[in-house]
């Protein structure tokens, strides 16, 4: 497919060659010095204007205002926006002024990338400034940024809003809307936080396999591939638990990851089929240890975060100082449904499901039954953050059974502003239980459920060996993010989401547009009727503009009974 290049793409091109014929490389190989920030100047300046004599800074040309013989531009480096001066006889002292007429007044433009030589100042008007001394070219910018403008008071005009164009060139998206960076670098405080307290505590940051013969540790579907040499299938992993606990059986006391897993699943506001998990696992603990160390752990992160344990959410304020509400999964259904679902059996939660208006199908189990009413009717309502335990055991195959209630797990979910964003268990150490547990998944893959896990038959020969008592938790790194970033959309916190391809521009030629037109979107044509309209063409000219299009996968040539046939790809 080719695509046309737009005016200024051309002109650019033009002035990266004539740049190239001035002998100015647009494209330098040489490490560029850079011995302040923007932001540093702009906060410092003030407070000793001496140390700001000779500054050497790079960045990205935002706007330009030429003015003869003087000009001022607006420099964007990593960390904001700082305004710079240049004077013609100044950067060009002796006669030939090729530097500034030419090179900044006609080959540069909004978007390349400058490093720039100088000393601070303040202009008549007050703003912190750098008068440019010497420049040099770093990189050419081929393609014009969308032009975002902003008023004195700070509001946006003609903004690169589009959320899938957003999304599709992130680095556009973080060069015109500068603010969005503050959610990426509240997610590097997010993980840098919890990882601080993990190690405080003395736990250990491990890492284990991605791609894994089986894909277990959780009820998902999972992406497969192929090992050419070991000629195996493998998965690219749902869940690193049953690795992480393989360590608590190797000897060490707590260990923790964050990675990335992939679900093969439904992408909306809150799933995207890549995400970021971080899972934890201590040795000699349970669930009910583990609530209050979560506790700790999220007050800590909203702390470091936005400097307080309450966040804003939409229109809620969440605060993340414990104690955290409790209730038991059957507890909160009924609290919110007025039903008792404890006692009853699989076609008795049926026929609740169908009295509530809530879909099901024959792949369900009971423990799916009764996640199906929680999720529908309970989930919404849990704002401030929120424990749910103990979960029926045909819904968690790897926790321990309830130490007091029968049919129930030793197993927790967290839920924040309607969402889950961590799960934990009393981990199941019991080889012998863990094996029936795996087999009864086996059963309900049998019956049609692509969630169950698949049995793994190292990790029971793991627990064989013997894993001590272990308490582990699971959270949604994407989740948390966006609570403390006051985000609702899983995307606006992922660097790169998950895209559906780009639809990409197709040139034509005026041959190609011509049989183009004559073929109806949803319509199907004899392609003996469509070449008796093109009467004048020869035969040449009509086979290599059809092959063109099919090629292009424009048009597509289909052989019925009745004949050939031309549509729409």
């Amino acid at each position: 497919m080719s695509i046309g290049l737009s005016e200024q793409e051309v002109l650019r091109r033009e002035s990266l060659k004539q740049l190239r014929q001035l002998g100015i490389e647009p494209y330098p190989a040489e490490a560029y010095e850079v011995n302040v920030t923007a932001a540093d100047i702009l906060a410092n300046y003030e407070k000793d204007k001496t140390a700001y004599k000779t500054v050497s800074l790079a960045g990205r040309i935002m706007g330009r205002n030429i003015m003869g013989a003087a000009s001022f531009a607006e420099l964007q480096d990593s960390t904001g926006r700082i305004q710079i001066y240049l004077k013609r006889d100044e950067l060009c002292p002796g006669d030939d002024k090729t530097l500034y007429n030419t090179v900044f007044k006609k080959l540069l433009d909004i978007g390349d990338f400058i490093g720039i030589t100088g000393y601070v100042f303040t202009t008549q008007t007050g703003e912190i400034s750098i008068h440019v001394t010497g420049f040099t070219v770093l990189a050419k910018s081929l393609r014009p940024l969308p032009i975002v403008k902003r008023d004195d008071e700070g509001n946006v005009y003609d903004g690169f809003t589009n959320p899938e164009l957003r999304y599709r060139m992130r680095y556009v998206d973080l060069t015109v809307n500068p603010d969005y960076k503050q959610i990426f670098i509240k997610r590097s405080k997010v993980i840098n936080s919890m990882r601080n307290y993990f190690d405080e505590q003395g736990w250990m940051e491990v890492e284990t396999p991605i791609l894994q013969p089986i894909h277990g540790g959780a009820a998902a579907r999972p992406f497969a591939t192929h090992h050419n040499t070991l000629d195996m299938p493998l998965y690219l992993r749902i869940a690193n638990e049953l690795y992480l606990k393989r360590l608590i059986v190797a000897g060490f006391d707590g260990v923790y990851e964050f990675g990335k897993m992939f679900r093969n699943e439904g992408m909306d506001r809150t799933h995207n089929p890549e995400y970021t998990s971080m899972e934890i696992y201590v040795a000699y603990k349970d669930y009910i240890w583990m609530m209050a160390m979560v506790e700790e752990c999220l007050e800590k992160v909203a702390i470091a975060t936005n400097g307080s344990a309450v966040v804003k959410v939409g229109e809620n304020e969440i605060n993340f100082e414990g104690p955290y509400e409790k209730l038991t999964m059957y507890e909160s259904i009924q609290k919110y449904t007025g039903i008792d679902v404890s006692k009853m059996t699989e076609e008795e939660l049926l026929q609740t499901c169908a009295s509530l208006g809530i879909e099901t199908d024959s792949t369900m189990g009971r423990g799916k039954l009764v996640d199906e009413i929680f999720s529908d009717k309970v989930e919404a309502n849990l704002i401030q953050p929120t424990f749910i335990t103990d979960y029926p055991i045909e819904m968690t195959p790897l926790a321990k059974k309830h130490r007091s209630a029968e049919g129930l797990v030793e197993r927790f979910e967290i839920f924040v502003n309607g969402k889950e964003i961590g799960n934990a268990y009393s981990e199941l150490n019991d080889p012998i239980d863990q094996k029936e547990r795996f087999e009864d998944q086996l059963k309900l893959a049998d019956r049609g459920d692509a969630e169950a896990m698949a049995m793994d038959d190292d990790f029971v020969r793991a627990l064989e060996y013997g894993m001590p008592p272990t308490s582990g938790l699971g959270f949604g790194i994407d989740r948390i993010v966006m609570l403390m970033t006051n985000q609702s959309t899983i995307q606006e916190v992922l660097f790169f989401p998950q895209m559906r391809p780009e639809k990409k521009k197709i040139e034509l030629t005026p041959e190609e547009t011509e049989l183009f037109a004559l073929v109806s979107e949803g319509e199907q044509y004899l392609l003996t009727d469509i070449k008796a309209k093109l009467a004048d063409w020869s035969n040449k000219k009509w086979d290599t503009t059809l092959k063109a299009l099919t090629g292009k996968g424009i048009l597509k040539v289909a052989k019925t009974d009745d004949g050939l046939f031309l549509s729409h790809k």
